[in-house]
């Protein structure tokens, strides 16, 4: 069974013959209405504005005839009125009861429609037929469609604004791209964008596509999909995606994503199937709004005749009775509570950078206790940076680093690029060594001022029986604290040694003691060895620390974890990383990692900052907390409202009360749908940091 992402409505797709294809999903709809507010929005509101602006002047107009004096005189002026508030204004009410008919269900559309023409009906009757008691309910008729479109407007107003950030990412992406073609720039339409294109993208511009820079320096804006303000400097080899702001320098991009397949396009996706994801929660609110429609139509009309028959009631008050029950009911209340409160819970944390796939993820999420998480690449940078330069001699620094700088010119090795950055932040100009030769896994030699030199692998250098002389407790030093070295050498003598770490991201510590004082526990799984491990973990306050683990003997460990109880998250980057996101109650995936990672991940991190963890989490956890406060208010304000509706009160107010339950039913009726959106819709001002 489907939800109407609209209303929220039970919808069976075996009979249903409304529905709407758009970005891979199909949509069911209960009634036409709900169909083409979800296709043209916009257009929608504009209608609703217009049957407004008709219903509520003469439903104004017909209120003051009914309670003006010789009302009987002017009855028949309020007969046109109401007529064409029924009519009009009213009209979509009885297009979704014909959709329900002919779909065999049920929806708002038909109490709404029965309730009022019940009371329209009853007054024409008493207006054009002698023998029925006098009496004209046009005023409660026009009122309650009047209540109800103006409840249905605040409603989708407020959806639309929770949905803009699924329409902004649209808005993002430019209409053309500049490509070359045969070694000419063209201007080509951004869909016929290709994979592999070289796309140029000029200062200001947005790019068309996922790509990786290939020539040219600038910043860009990733403030929509980091949540980051701060331009990021790009160069070659940096990565770009869609819908992101080139800043001041002009850029090649290889394409790599191009049209349904980038970033951009799959967070709108996941955005979009928020709508109508159903979490465990909203089973029960399924099953209760399937049979919610003909229960209150049972149960109207058996209050009806029983105030008939039993209560002393005329046939003016047993039609008031059946009207003020159909229109007080409220299964919207049921179908809205989860697709609402989804749709602005992902919505305020996509604008992080935060991304939840899955339909159940964000239950998942509320419910974690514990956060497991890789060392290499996700608390720590995932690139080592040279961070001790020890010389033999005091004060000949500045000559290591120029020296290692020029053995190291031109290689992407990783520790290469670490002396490299080095030498360019101290502004050391590296050294001029020639015939430079790589020994892949050894280190790299060549020839300065007619003498070889060399920057050696600490572990080839002591395989080889090098003399360190005195920077051998230096270089051992290096090795406890779980750092890699290298020796440099010039003739055969020892001219320094170089140590190199991967440094934890620096909002690592952050992240983790923010997820401790929401009373979450982290614990470390890693493949490194122990000491590298505790380098990672002391510094951050991890003390639970697994190391040398396999990916086998991770997944043992999420498994333990889990039949002790408690939710388990684990934080992982790469391919290794993916059992044990999949495995894992709920995986976390750094948005710089694999794409293996990040397909198995539930949600994404797309800045890969780890303060978006503890963010995720709580966005979660408050988004529950709203799905749970909306059923609530659903389920409580039918057990209250519906008995009233059907006299509860009599005993206290007696048969009269039945005069304004209509309006004030309506009025409720209107309240509830809208008080579950505007909830759902206050989790867009949660602060996740």
């Amino acid at each position: 069974m489907a939800t109407d992402p609209v209303c929220g409505m039970f919808v069976d797709e075996r009979t249903a013959d409304l529905t709407l294809y758009r970005a891979n999903r199909t949509y069911y709809f209960c009634s036409s209405a709900c169909r083409q507010q979800f296709a043209e929005p916009e257009r929608e509101l504009t209608l609703l504005r217009r049957r407004l602006a008709v219903a509520w002047p003469l439903a104004t107009a017909i209120l003051v005839l009914s309670y003006g004096p010789h009302f009987s005189v002017w009855a028949w002026l309020a007969f046109g009125f109401a007529t064409v508030v029924q009519f009009y204004a009213g009209l979509p009410f009885y297009r979704g009861t014909a959709d329900a008919i002919r779909a065999r269900s049920w929806n708002m559309d038909v109490l709404i429609a029965v309730g009022t023409t019940a009371a329209y009906g009853y007054s024409v009757a008493s207006l054009v037929v002698p023998t029925i008691p006098s009496a004209f309910y046009f005023d409660a008729a026009s009122l309650i469609i009047a209540l109800i479109l103006t409840g249905n407007y605040l409603e989708h107003f407020v959806r639309e604004r929770a949905r803009g950030s699924v329409r902004a990412l649209g808005e993002l992406m430019p209409s053309s791209a500049r490509v070359m073609r045969g070694g000419v720039e063209i201007e080509v339409p951004v869909s016929e964008v290709r994979i592999d294109d070289l796309v140029r993208v000029r200062p200001g511009a947005p790019f068309p596509a996922d790509g990786v820079v290939r020539e040219g320096v600038s910043s860009v804006n990733e403030s929509l999909v980091t949540g980051e303000s701060l331009p990021v400097p790009k160069g070659p080899g940096d990565p770009v995606v869609a819908g992101t702001v080139n800043g001041e320098g002009q850029l090649t991009v290889r394409a790599t994503h191009v049209g349904a397949d980038t970033f951009l396009a799959r967070v709108g996706q996941l955005l979009t199937e928020a709508e109508s994801a159903h979490v465990p929660l909203q089973r029960l609110a399924d099953r209760i709004a399937s049979i919610f429609v003909p229960v209150v139509l049972i149960l109207a009309l058996g209050s009806a005749i029983a105030w008939f028959f039993f209560g002393g009631a005329d046939e003016s008050i047993a039609v008031l009775v059946f009207v003020s029950v159909v229109i007080t009911a409220c299964p919207c209340a049921f179908g809205l509570a989860t697709p609402a409160a989804l749709v602005a819970g992902t919505g305020r944390a996509a604008e992080e950078g935060i991304l939840f796939r899955g339909r159940d993820s964000i239950e998942q999420a509320s419910r974690v206790t514990i956060v497991l998480t890789d060392k290499t690449g996700t608390l720590t940078l995932g690139a080592p940076v040279l961070t001790d330069v020890i010389p033999r001699q005091p004060g000949t620094e500045q000559e290591v680093i120029a020296l290692a700088a020029g053995i190291e010119a031109g290689s992407e090795h990783v520790l290469a690029r670490a002396v490299q950055a080095v030498a360019r932040s101290r502004a050391v100009a590296p050294a001029d060594v020639a015939e430079i030769v790589a020994d892949p896994g050894r280190g790299a030699r060549g020839r300065f001022g007619g003498e070889e030199v060399g920057l050696l692998a600490g572990h080839v250098a002591r395989a080889a029986g090098t003399d360190l002389g005195p920077l051998d407790p230096t270089a051992r030093a290096l090795e406890r604290e779980g750092k890699s070295w290298s020796v440099l050498t010039r003739a055969g003598r020892v001219l320094g040694v170089l140590g190199f770490a991967d440094e934890v991201r620096p909002e690592a510590a952050e992240a983790i003691r923010e997820l401790r004082e929401d009373g979450i526990d982290v614990a470390m799984l890693t493949g490194d060895h122990e000491t590298a491990a505790r380098r990672v973990a002391e510094p951050l306050g991890i003390r639970d620390v697994r190391a040398r683990l396999t990916p086998e003997s991770k997944l043992r460990e999420i498994e333990a974890r889990e039949s002790s109880g408690g939710g388990v998250a684990y934080v992982g980057d790469g391919i290794n990383d993916a059992p044990a996101l999949a495995r894992a109650d709920l995986g976390i995936a750094i948005g710089t990692g694999t794409e293996v990672a990040r397909e198995a991940g539930g949600v994404i991190l797309v800045s890969s900052d780890l303060r978006g963890i503890p963010g995720a989490l709580r966005i979660a956890r408050r988004t529950v907390r709203k799905v749970r406060g909306n059923l609530a208010w659903a389920l409580g304000y039918n057990i209250v409202l519906l008995p009233i509706a059907m006299g509860a009160l009599v005993p206290v107010f007696g048969l009269a009360i039945f005069h304004v339950l209509p309006v004030t039913g309506a009025i409720a009726m209107a309240a509830s749908s809208s008080l579950v959106v505007l909830n759902s819709y206050s989790l867009r001002f949660v602060h996740l940091r």
